[in-house]
């Protein structure tokens, strides 16, 4: 395990900065730092950007301008920047978004972050960032290294915290809120409606059938998650109530564009619940969704160029 390096990737971290944001200069001279030390020997995680999309909160795609994620921990819990109402858009702070459902304000600053990293200070839940006790702890270093970093204002990791946002409040509200909206969404019931056909017969909370769904351009696909990926006889007469949802929420935020997947469970009592994908290539009959229909998604709904991604970009 010594020999294992911290995997960092700058391009996803850049990229996963909010349009008109750049990722600040301590965090890439952070990464640097880190580059090529064992992994574990500050923390168990990676740097790694990723969009809020991606992220254990429920149906994140819409705040993809309110984070910054660029640390991945193993257990694919996310760590980065939170950009809410009235905070400092240059100085956000630190939050972690568990996947046990732990939601955390860490830190209120970058630079408290490492600092909390340099004096270990996490609870139980957020124990990755710890050292591991397999590899030689080289916390000291990293406090070394920041002392010797042109000063900046003090900070203390825990300063100012109190006077920040309540977080994980911000993190319940918005996931009752999104499940209310797609519970109670004009589309999302017709479409349960339409697939009543398919309701799971166990009639627990939690019992659902699992659909997936490409649109790229002119071409389609549904299917049914039923020992493997299925064709449905439903899928033709659901195809215009789906791309009346792409458009639906493309104008609500433009700036996404349009999604490429989606997938959703239909509950026992009729309820859709779905996510969406923005940056996969589909497949669709077996073979990745054709570039010239995808690209003529983007060209109808063009999105920030850190937004596009590479498959998507290239020429």
């Amino acid at each position: 395990m010594s020999d294992t390096p911290y995997p960092i990737d700058l391009d996803s971290i850049r990229g996963a900065f909010p349009p008109g944001i750049e990722a600040p200069s301590l965090l890439v001279e952070f990464a640097d730092w880190l580059n090529g030390r064992p992994w574990g020997s500050v923390g168990r995680f990676s740097l790694q950007g990723q969009f809020s999309d991606h992220a254990p909160i429920v149906d994140g795609s819409p705040l993809r301008d309110r984070f910054s994620l660029f640390m991945r921990l193993p257990d694919g819990s996310a760590v980065g920047g939170w950009y809410g109402a009235g905070l400092d858009r240059d100085n956000p702070p630190i939050v972690g978004l568990g996947s046990e459902g732990d939601y955390e304000l860490l830190a209120p600053s970058l630079d408290g972050l490492l600092a909390k990293l340099t004096s270990q200070q996490f609870g139980n839940a957020w124990s990755d960032l710890l050292p591991h006790d397999e590899v030689e702890c080289q916390t000291v270093e990293l406090a070394r290294w920041l002392a010797g970093r042109p000063a900046g204002e003090p900070m203390t990791p825990d300063d100012a915290s109190s006077e920040l946002p309540d977080f994980r409040g911000f993190v319940e509200k918005w996931s009752r809120d999104r499940e209310d909206y797609w519970a109670n969404h004009r589309l999302m019931a017709e479409l349960g409606w339409r697939l009543a056909a398919h309701l799971p017969k166990g009639k627990k909370p939690w019992d659902k059938t699992n659909f997936e769904v490409a649109i790229s351009g002119a071409q389609y696909q549904a299917r049914v998650l039923t020992r493997g990926p299925q064709p449905f006889e439903e899928a033709s007469s659901i195809e215009s109530l789906l791309r009346d949802l792409r458009e639906e929420m493309r104008r609500a935020q433009p700036e996404l564009g349009l999604w490429y997947a989606m997938s959703f469970g239909l509950y026992a009592d009729g309820r859709v619940m779905p996510n969406f994908e923005y940056d996969l290539r589909p497949t669709i009959d077996g073979e990745p969704a054709l570039l010239s229909e995808a690209k003529a998604d983007l060209v109808r709904a063009p999105r920030p160029e850190r937004w596009v991604p590479k498959w998507l970009a290239a020429s």
